[in-house]
């Protein structure tokens, strides 16, 4: 890599950092300061749905000059850094759905917590705008006031399938690695969230979190409205809604719970070789 391409990733690379920090300065004002515990996790929520946008606007600019690899590898290292740092957030409407379905939470909750991660991912365009519009480096040019345009290359319906399908895939993924806890769980996590990013990267931008896309993505050029809450919204929440009820199959439930074997070296935390 020469000094001219090298220069703008680092650019973009100290602004995920710093965004990062100030994310996380915020949540340790807001654990000192906010003593009633729902007051509290609604700033969180908030702050992670700030953090995320943030940081996946700067994403953009690797992937559109340095190429999907290059944001996969990011992508991959900051959701392993939000999984350790968020708490009980989640910065994603859907898992209050699944709270509700699951009778963890009630809807009134899970109302007020999307609002929460809706204000903290619209708002966080403007510190973005800010930094961008500095032009620091060539891949910022012209960036801040650009007209954005929408990622969804395939018909509406299969952008809510790709949308929908890889959601769920990924709820049952994280849903099975928290009850069978295994070493590195967090890793593995990322690595399926990731790989599935990648895989719809081309047909609807690989979301599935609808926070995140109408922060990112919402009354861009390429889809109105209407489309892109059906594929970011509707597909994601239906995936999400979808892999509760799959979860709970007893074929799903004999291979999370059922016995196992010891062989070799075991990758599980609770399980001895």
């Amino acid at each position: 890599i020469n000094k001219v391409t090298f220069a703008p990733l680092v650019v973009s690379t100290l602004f995920i950092l710093l965004t990062s920090l100030l994310a996380h300065c915020a949540r340790r004002v807001v654990q000192k300061v906010i003593k009633e515990p729902f007051l509290r996790l609604l700033f969180e929520e908030a702050i992670a749905a700030a953090e995320l946008c943030g940081c996946c606007f700067e994403l953009i600019v690797v992937a559109d000059n340095f190429g999907v690899a290059t944001y996969a590898i990011f992508l991959f290292a900051l959701t392993i850094w939000w999984s350790l740092n968020w708490g009980d957030a989640t910065g994603c409407p859907y898992t209050h759905i699944e709270d509700v379905i699951e009778g963890k939470g009630d809807i009134r909750k899970a109302f007020l917590k999307t609002w929460a991660e809706l204000t903290g991912g619209i708002l966080v365009f403007k510190y973005v705008q800010m930094y961008w519009a500095l032009e620091i480096s060539d891949t910022h040019k012209d960036k801040a006031f650009e007209d954005c345009k929408a990622d969804l290359q395939v018909p509406v319906i299969y952008g809510a399938v790709v949308e929908g399908i890889a959601t769920c895939l990924c709820r049952l993924a994280s849903k099975s690695l928290g009850d069978l806890n295994p070493r590195f769980a967090t890793a593995i996590d990322s690595f399926i969230g990731t790989s599935l990013v990648v895989a719809a990267f081309d047909y609807s931008g690989g979301y599935f979190n609808p926070v995140l896309a109408t922060s990112l993505k919402a009354g861009c050029e390429g889809h109105t409205l209407l489309e892109h809450a059906v594929v970011y919204w509707i597909g994601a929440c239906a995936g999400s809604i979808l892999s509760v009820y799959l979860y709970k199959l007893p074929a799903i439930q004999k291979y999370v719970r059922g016995p196992s074997v010891a062989n070799g070296d075991s990758i599980w935390a609770d399980k001895e070789d």
